[in-house]
């Protein structure tokens, strides 16, 4: 109903109804904890304030609705204006990208029309170098004006200010010839305009954007490096020297991890240049240093390849209305010759290094800015930069372990013969630290070393997405029980009972939602595992466990991303600092080759203008390729133990990598796209034929009962209704006809409401989302349900897996039959809910 239509309903016998001071208050606090109040809840509302009782509850009603629809239009205006915001500084983009075409295109006019004149004049001895190009001569003039480069402040600054000329020109000129990044198409809600380099030495990314954020809190987060880009493992800052133009220049020491065991560590020796332009920007430039600018040198460190940063930086301008406009371009020589000639497609990627890092560090600006509009408190009461450092401590941890450096006291031991399986152990202070305190239930901790099995295989014709995700729902397929119970109990796991965890059990394991980034390309998640004791008589073994688990690179479509499965043990308390050992897999993709992009392709500016999400999409020719391309896996266990138990612990951690590498070479060969269909490749659940069964019976079994059809759509192909169900606005469940009855299928927004997954959702009862007041008409209208075949539910209040309460106008249930007409299930469509 629209405010105007309610308004006119507000009349009482030709009177309107205007509402004092005091009547407005009390309906305010009650519309702050209840938008939607069922007749029953009204009618409490009337009995409650004494100051509406005069007010007929049709008029309370009324009030509801137009101040719903004040609400709804006062949040479509702020996101109009949002919008308008982005479109504006996008359309600014735009231009400024045109304006950098259309110089690329008059260089290359100009150089081609120069080399047509130095092929027909063969007599000419030398090169005019009159004719070279606006950035090429620059260069020149700014290598013969520039003081000799030495360590003196002067000389740090020529280079400086050089490497600040270089980076400007390929963040906003034409020094390197960007291609658009495959499967990016920029707009409003998406990350940016993101592109890679074609046939410039190395591999270099670039990508514009915007931010929510000032451009001095930007900067600052930028040079934190190790915060937001996962791979870096520490950077130094061994000298700050302040210049003239108020800038600063720096001396950096920087470690990035090895992404695999295949391959050994970089190390950056690094100049970092922060200056303000005349324009007001503040722009980060940093470049390698290196003996030939006669600067200053840092020797070779062990165990590291050092490899060279060319100009790259941060363009940081402030947009018109807040926020920031920023540029990124990184731009690295990773010395591929140093690694295995199967890994060199993963160095010699611009792609990978557009999604490791230039992505990441927007993806991480975005996060933040989300985060500082929106509540401090997000799942399980936790605050958004708490749970972001869990998710960091376990991506370093697993890091940390992967690579093994022995200034963090890991030591290799000898194998047994066959070098497959890696084993190093950890006996330093640091590395102990908190995991030898007493169990929770008084027992104490004798673990004093830390064990850690890894290996590395490679994988052929298996999307690493889908590999992931299978790894990530069923559990039981490679895990061992009783592993999860040794490393519970190693680490002080003791009986525990965290909020939002369900009694149930879906193949061992329930996976219970944490928290996500924005653009759902990573996840936080606890694991709920029962049953993992060795026997009821072990008082320190825990009937069940849970452990805190990040996923990422879930996405199919994502082009170069990594998929990662992590996770560690956590203990009764799970607080903030609460120790974590973490083990997982990382799943990398390896290209065929050098970049497959081609300087035809150009950025789709005009794609910029459409508003909606488009993320990170490949297109359907790229993501076609995927089920014929190779990837590295790479996997690491931790365990602790006590050190007079290293040889067994290091025999049963050997044996249990080994199972696990046989497993998922089971897994990958079953999930080959030869194995499946060679056009749909691997079908998500929601793909199989037994869901598109269902969503035509769901369908057939609503017109029967109700008269209407459930979905617009006239399309009576069942993978078209299975698509057109998924996407419904309302959220629509089924359950099983039992005694207790469980969840079986849900739509995306049944999903939302209940803040669950797939896998999950098999271990949620009908009768647990239910307030009491929900479950006692459930209860009365069930046998009308089973009768009749269907029945309407007044509105009211349920609960999310997460305890959230969730309001619904009201609820259609009706039986679900299959081709035999007997009742399958029953379905039920919560319509017009929302969170409370």
């Amino acid at each position: 109903m629209s405010c105007k239509d309610g308004s006119k309903n507000g009349m009482d016998n030709g009177k309107y109804v205007r509402y004092t001071p005091e009547q407005v208050e009390a309906l305010e606090r009650f519309y702050h904890d209840c938008p939607k109040p069922s007749s029953i809840r009204r009618q409490q509302l009337i009995r409650e304030c004494p100051i509406l009782s005069h007010i007929e509850p049709r008029q309370i009603k009324v009030w509801f609705q137009n101040r719903r629809c004040r609400e709804k239009q006062r949040k479509e205006s702020s996101r109009l204006q949002a919008v308008n915001r982005k479109l504006t500084a996008m359309n600014k983009l735009l231009m400024e990208e045109n304006d950098r075409l259309q110089k690329q295109v008059s260089q290359l006019v100009y150089e081609n029309g120069y080399f047509r004149q130095h092929t027909q004049n063969t007599t000419q001895a030398t090169k005019d170098t009159s004719c070279e190009s606006a950035v090429t001569s620059g260069q020149h003039g700014l290598t013969t004006q520039h003081p000799p480069r030495d360590a003196s402040p002067a000389g740090l600054l020529s280079i400086a200010e050089e490497t600040l000329a270089e980076f400007l020109s390929k963040a906003t000129g034409t020094a390197v010839e960007w291609v658009q990044m495959p499967g990016m198409k920029p707009g409003p809600d998406s990350i940016g305009i993101v592109a890679i380099s074609h046939g410039c030495t190395g591999v270099a990314a670039r990508a514009c954007g915007l931010v929510g954020l000032e451009p001095t809190r930007v900067a600052e987060i930028l040079k934190d490096r190790p915060l937001w880009f996962r791979d870096c493992r520490a950077v130094d800052v061994l000298n700050v020297l302040p210049t003239a133009n108020g800038g600063t220049i720096e001396l950096l020491y920087m470690q990035l991890y090895a992404p695999t065991t295949l391959a050994p560590a970089r190390d950056f020796w690094l100049l970092r240049y922060t200056s303000v332009l005349e324009d007001g920007s503040l722009v980060i430039c940093e470049r390698s240093l290196k003996n030939t600018q006669n600067g200053p040198s840092m020797p070779p460190v062990q165990h590291f390849v050092r490899a060279e940063m060319l100009p790259s930086g941060y363009l940081i301008r402030p947009c018109e209305g807040g926020g920031s406009i920023i540029h990124i371009v990184d731009h690295m020589d990773l010395e591929p010759w140093s690694v295995p000639e199967v890994l060199r497609p993963l160095y010699e990627s611009s792609t990978v290094l557009a999604q490791k890092t230039t992505m990441a560090a927007l993806r991480h600006l975005r996060q933040i800015s989300h985060e500082v509009s929106q509540s401090n408190v997000t799942g399980w009461g936790r605050r958004p930069v708490a749970l972001r450092a869990l998710s960091q401590r376990l991506s370093r941890g697993f890091n940390e372990a992967l690579n093994g450096f022995t200034d963090e006291g890991w030591t290799t031991i000898g194998n047994d013969g066959v070098d497959d399986v890696t084993i190093l152990v950890n006996s330093s202070p640091d590395k102990l630290m908190g995991l030898n305190l007493s169990f929770a239930n008084g027992f104490p901790s004798v673990s004093n070393a830390v064990l850690c099995a890894k290996a590395s295989m490679l994988l052929q014709n298996v999307p690493p997405a889908i590999l992931l995700r299978f790894l990530r729902e069923h559990r039981s397929e490679w895990a061992d029980n009783n592993m999860d119970a040794y490393t519970a109990a190693a680490i002080k796991v003791g009986p525990c009972s965290i909020s939002g965890s369900r009694v149930g059990n879906y193949g061992g394991q329930v996976i219970l939602p944490l928290a996500h980034t924005i653009e759902h390309e990573e996840f936080l998640e606890v694991i709920k595992l029962e049953g993992v004791a060795h026997s009821p008589e072990d008082t320190i073994m825990p009937r069940e466990m849970f452990l805190l688990q990040l996923c990422s690179g879930m996405d199919e479509n994502a082009v170069g991303t990594c998929a990662e499965l992590i996770s560690a043990p956590i203990d009764a308390s799970f607080a903030d600092d609460a120790p974590l050992l973490p083990s997982g897999f990382r799943i990398i993709p390896l290209e065929s080759g050098k970049e497959a992009s081609s300087p035809n392709r150009t950025l789709d500016l005009a794609s910029a203008l459409d508003v909606g999400p488009s993320g990170n999409r490949a297109s359907n020719e790229y993501a076609g390729n995927s089920g014929c391309m190779r990837s590295v896996m790479t996997i690491a266990f931790e365990f602790a133990f006590e050190s007079h138990m290293q040889e067994h612990v290091a025999s049963m951690a050997r044996q249990y990598v080994r199972s696990i590498i046989s497993s998922v070479q089971r897994v990958a060969l079953a999930l080959s796209p030869s194995h499946l269909s060679s056009h749909a490749g691997l079908r998500t659940p929601l793909g199989t034929p037994e869901a598109q069964t269902l969503a035509h019976w769901i369908c057939n079994s609503y017109r029967c009962y109700l008269g209407v059809e459930l979905l617009k759509s006239n399309n009576e192909g069942n993978e078209s209704l299975l698509k057109s169900l998924w996407h419904h606005s309302d959220a629509i469940l089924c359950c099983t006809l039992k005694a207790l009855p469980v969840f079986t299928f849900s739509n995306q927004a049944g999903l939302d409401m209940l803040e669950t997954t797939l896998v999950a959702l098999q271990d949620i009862t009908l009768e647990k989302i239910f307030d009491d007041h929900g479950r006692k008409i459930l209860f009365s209208e069930f046998p009308q349900i089973i009768q009749q075949g269907f029945a309407c539910l007044q509105g009211g209040i349920c609960l999310s897996s997460m305890g959230r309460p969730v309001s619904y106008e009201r609820v259609v249930a009706w039986k679900v039959l299959n081709e035999e007409e007997n009742a399958h299930c029953i379905c039920f469509m919560f319509m017009n809910w929302s969170f409370v």
